[in-house]
């Protein structure tokens, strides 16, 4: 079987299994019991009708309305297969209503339709406004999509967008003006010859000339060659406001001295003959797909300077509408836009432009590992996947319909709204808020131990943006330099943040000497000590922390947890500090759940149970939560008198001897804990009230287990390790950790302990 054999099973089999399509429809309520179903359908939702018939703004607070999307169709443009039909297309549709859901959580209906005349289809659209929030129409062929989208946007009060047209001209006007930035050009001052008099073609050429694109400039092109005045083969009014009064006849003579080629046409009709006759440092955009109008490498042949964009994945600068429509349309949505006008389109164009002109974010860099993600001729637009796209983008929009006029329900607070965005992609973000906030109050010197570490460097790069904390990495400044460039990331070694340079570092002395100091009594001898801070990151870490020259640090992005922390105890373990327990934050679907010990005790003795949970309640304050912890045993409330379960009783008689300003209960069971009609029946007098949200276990292999399956299995996101009982002076990470749980870790870190000690 060929390779495009087997990847048209792959795709047939992606298509049909585990169930047919790409969508279903979930209830978003409960439907447990005649109460919810009495609530759901007759009587209780006639309560919500007559509120919509008072006032119809009611349908966005009562129904799925305001988080609904349209994608319609006839078939008669799809993709590059042509006019297919309504049927046919129906799997592309489902597509764009995942991609709707997925990049912007928007809810969205596919309806295709088996409507040619354009009014007729016009009027079906129409009548579809009382069930949608808006309409994206999706691949209607021109001219018929021009007539289409004008009388749906005259005569509805929701946004009516062609994406075909202006999702492509939005993305296109990104890349172009991020193109201008790189080729130190204006758009006022180029001359740009354009291929393909289609809906998107013409919506792009609309576009850069609201962008400064002077109309005398552009050069249009069709299958029959320019569009000039007096020509009546193949036009229309959206090809005629781009006619040239000239004797040119083909794209070969009018190629001539351009600056910029926009080519959404078909394949190869841009010959390397023709590049040569551009300008110098020429912008090609050959978005023919799958084909494009000629490949990079050809282009480069001729013009090795040439800025380069193609609508294919297999090339650095794809143009691709995902960037932009469920992005549009978040912010459409959320402020109750009723169109989506000039605007809002310019917003986005705008932030997807300073997007990209912005430091790479990590969680791109990982999903397109190995791509040079810096901002420049082969990375003028963002990646799909770059998760700061729906807060910088949909706010951006946002703030514009408000501006514009045409919001219904004004955001007030445009911060909020944006943070609210980001924790949707940033799980963590939400729960992390109030750590950020205090974090800002103090300026705290951060070491990293493995400064050279990729994760690392991004997350510097991030504490410098978010936080007022400042980071100490300790690496060789060669190998951090030369990385900081090849990641994209604009901070540098000695003027954003201290090395501190294992090799060859002045304070190389002072830091033996104190390591020394510390340990000749267990038998550290000077040549050993030495060589530790020559070789050992994480205690040249802890020796900054006693020395006061950094206020916590941060290690274990490699090697194992108890191997740092022997160094951490060597050195801070202190002045009445010793580790107490790791505590690790779960963010679940459906709240967070705090689990400790995961690392230090492995078999802890019911004094260490305590201070974990005292220590566990202590910081899930941080947080903004009440603790409510629950002791966790294989004994259900003394029905084992061994094992761990004595060991639990025994911490709960000593939580038991002195008042608590915490909620706790055990020893029990996992489900028990989480379950409180089950602890009800199991135990009446149970003192706690609803689902535990910490479990404190008996030995660091039910702990780590369960943390593990969360993450792995329970599509659980962690914050932590925290490392407790050490006054926030040092933190122990874990391999698996990413540069935003880094970041997380840095405020936490960058807490002073006087705000939850």
């Amino acid at each position: 079987m060929s390779e495009h054999q087997n990847q048209r099973q792959a795709a047939l089999h992606y298509h049909e299994y585990p169930k047919p399509g790409k969508l279903e429809i979930r209830a978003t309520k409960p439907m447990a019991n005649g109460r919810d179903l009495s609530r759901a359908y007759t009587p209780g939702v006639a309560e919500a009708c007559l509120e919509i018939q008072t006032d119809p703004a009611n349908a966005a607070r009562y129904t799925a309305r305001g988080n609904l999307v349209a994608v319609v169709t006839n078939g008669s443009a799809v993709l590059g297969l042509g006019n297919i039909g309504a049927l046919a297309s129906k799997p592309v549709m489902e597509g764009k209503a995942v991609l709707f859901k997925k990049f912007a959580n928007i809810d969205c209906f596919d309806i295709e339709l088996n409507e040619p005349d354009p009014e007729k289809l016009a009027d079906i659209v129409c009548a579809l406004e009382p069930t949608f929030g808006a309409i994206n129409l999706e691949d209607i062929k021109a001219p018929e999509c021009f007539i289409v989208e004008k009388i749906c946007r005259e005569r509805m009060n929701i946004p009516v967008f062609h994406d075909d047209q202006h999702g492509t001209a939005i993305v296109v006007g990104a890349a172009a003006t991020n193109a201008m930035y790189v080729a130190d050009k204006k758009f006022e001052d180029i001359k740009i010859v354009s291929t393909g008099g289609g809906a998107a073609g013409i919506a792009c050429l609309n576009m850069l000339l609201k962008l400064g694109v002077k109309r005398e400039n552009v050069w249009l092109c069709d299958i029959h060659g320019l569009v000039y005045e007096g020509r009546e083969q193949e036009m229309n009014p959206q090809k005629a406001a781009f006619a040239q009064k000239t004797e040119l006849r083909d794209l070969d003579q009018v190629i001539e001295g351009a600056d910029m080629f926009l080519g959404l046409s078909g394949p190869n009709v841009l010959k390397p003959e023709m590049v040569a006759k551009m300008t110098a440092r020429p912008i090609i955009f050959a978005l023919a797909n799958p084909t494009s109008e000629i490949q990079p490498e050809e282009a480069r042949k001729v013009a090795p300077d040439a800025i380069i964009a193609t609508g294919r994945s297999d090339y650095p600068n794809q143009v691709n509408n995902v960037l932009c429509f469920p992005f549009i349309f978040r912010g459409a949505l959320d402020v109750g836009a009723s169109e989506i006008n000039d605007e809002m389109q310019i917003a986005c164009i705008e932030g997807i432009a300073k997007l990209a002109r912005a430091t790479t974010s990590a969680e791109a860099a990982a999903a397109y590992r190995g791509e040079q993600l810096t901002f420049g001729a082969d990375y003028l637009i963002p990646k799909p996947f770059d998760p700061r796209l729906i807060g910088v983008v949909a706010t951006a929009v946002a703030k514009a319909a408000m501006a514009s006029g045409v919001a219904t329900r004004p955001i007030e607070d445009l911060e909020a709204y944006k943070s609210g965005l980001d924790s949707s992609v940033f799980k963590s973000a939400l729960l992390m808020r109030p750590v950020f906030e205090a974090a800002r109050t103090a300026s705290r010197r951060i070491v990293f131990a493995e400064g050279e570490d990729e994760r690392v460097l991004r997350a510097s790069q991030a504490v410098l943006e978010e936080t007022t904390e400042t980071p100490i990495l300790i690496g060789r400044p060669e190998v951090i330099e030369r990385r900081c460039e090849r990641y994209g990331l604009t901070i540098r070694p000695g003027r954003d943040f201290e090395i501190v340079n294992p090799e060859n570092d002045p304070r190389y002395r002072d830091y033996w000497a104190t390591y020394h100091s510390l340990m000749s009594r267990r038998g550290v001898t000077p040549d050993l000590a030495r060589a530790i801070m020559r070789t050992n990151t994480t205690a040249i870490g802890a020796v900054m922390v006693q020395r006061e020259e950094a206020d916590s640090l941060i290690c274990g992005t490699f090697g194992q947890f108890l191997w740092h922390m022997n160094y951490i105890q060597q050195v801070l373990g202190t002045s009445g500090l010793h580790p107490v327990g790791a505590l690790s934050l779960m963010i679940l679907e459906d709240g967070p759940l705090f689990i400790a010990d995961t690392h230090v005790h492995h078999e802890p003795t019911p004094e260490q149970i305590t201070e974990t949970v005292i220590g566990a309640a202590r910081h899930v304050r941080r947080f903004g939560l009440a603790p409510n912890v629950a002791l966790c045993s294989h004994s259900q409330f003394g029905n084992l008198t061994h094992g761990s379960g004595q060991r639990m009783r025994a911490a709960l008689d000593i939580l038991d001897s002195e008042p608590r300003n915490f909620c706790y209960e055990g020893e029990m069971h996992i489900d028990a804990a989480l379950d409180p009609e089950l602890r009800a029946r199991i135990f009446p007098d149970t003192r706690m009230q609803g689902a535990a949200n910490v479990l404190v276990f008996a030995n660091t292999d039910a702990a780590s287990g369960v943390r593990n399956i969360l993450k792995m299995k329970g599509g659980g996101l962690e914050v932590g390790p925290i490392l407790m009982g050490m006054g926030n002076r040092a933190h122990i990470v874990t391999p698996s950790i990413t540069t935003r749980g880094l970041l997380n870790m840095s405020a936490i870190a960058g807490t002073p302990v006087a705000h939850y000690g």
